[in-house]
């Protein structure tokens, strides 16, 4: 929702559901973990009015503690917070399971890929930043697919069926490319967006995402897997 039109995000919420995505990603910023401001709970509240889609949290704060609940009332289904915040991630895991929403991990592009390596049996998603937060509209950081090919090759081999999303310059191209590479979750806002044909836009990115998943070999049966968590 960053990269939609901030004085119609109701509409743009509608049309994207309309035109057939699975969930409305925000992106919480609090002007001190990244620097930049965006939404707050109140926000979230009242596009939760119109919208039944699931709704996928990212808080990008220095104390995600304070936001949980807000946000959780205001209609998350998801929340994930920061590897980065060291310590207060067990808790934090705690708090977001005991609120009944699903919980998800983020990982920065410059944060070593083993600081997730505790916490993959007890989340349902790890989000993998492809560019540094903070702002919409930046390219893609090609260093991280390997990263994604870790994660990817944890999941197998621990027989997990946590999602692997990926945020952050995230185009029909870079799609295919991190499809390929493992990840099973979009977030896109600039190429969406910016689309005239936004329907369109999302059968393009999918198609191209599931048919590098399956020349890479993740075949129906996995992906039904990482179904589960939707």
């Amino acid at each position: 929702m960053l990269a939609a039109n901030a004085g119609r995000l109701a509409d743009e919420a509608r049309r994207a559901v309309r035109a057939g995505a699975d969930w409305i990603h925000w992106d919480i910023m609090d002007g001190h973990f990244v620097p930049n401001l965006s939404y707050g709970p109140r926000v979230v509240s009242f596009i939760r009015k119109v919208v039944s889609k699931p709704f996928d949290v990212h808080l990008m704060c220095s104390q995600p503690e304070i936001l949980l609940e807000p946000f959780a009332k205001a209609g998350a289904d998801s929340i994930s917070i920061h590897v980065e915040l060291g310590a207060r991630v067990d808790d934090l895991i705690w708090k977001i399971r005991a609120l009944k929403k699903r919980v998800g991990l983020a990982i920065n592009p410059a944060t070593n890929t083993n600081a997730v390596t505790p916490f993959l049996r007890h989340v349902d998603m790890i989000l993998i930043m492809t560019v540094n937060p903070g702002y919409g509209g930046q390219s893609f950081i090609e260093e991280m697919i390997p990263k994604i090919q870790q994660i990817q090759k944890w999941r197998r081999a621990k027989d997990l069926n946590f999602r692997i999303e990926v945020d952050g310059g995230i185009d029909f191209e870079t799609a295919a490319h991190c499809a390929q590479a493992g990840a099973d979750a979009f977030v896109s806002g600039t190429t969406l967006f910016s689309s005239r044909n936004l329907r369109g836009a999302i059968r393009k990115m999918r198609g191209a995402a599931e048919k590098a998943a399956l020349t890479a070999g993740y075949g129906p049966g996995e992906m039904k897997k990482a179904e589960r968590n939707r």
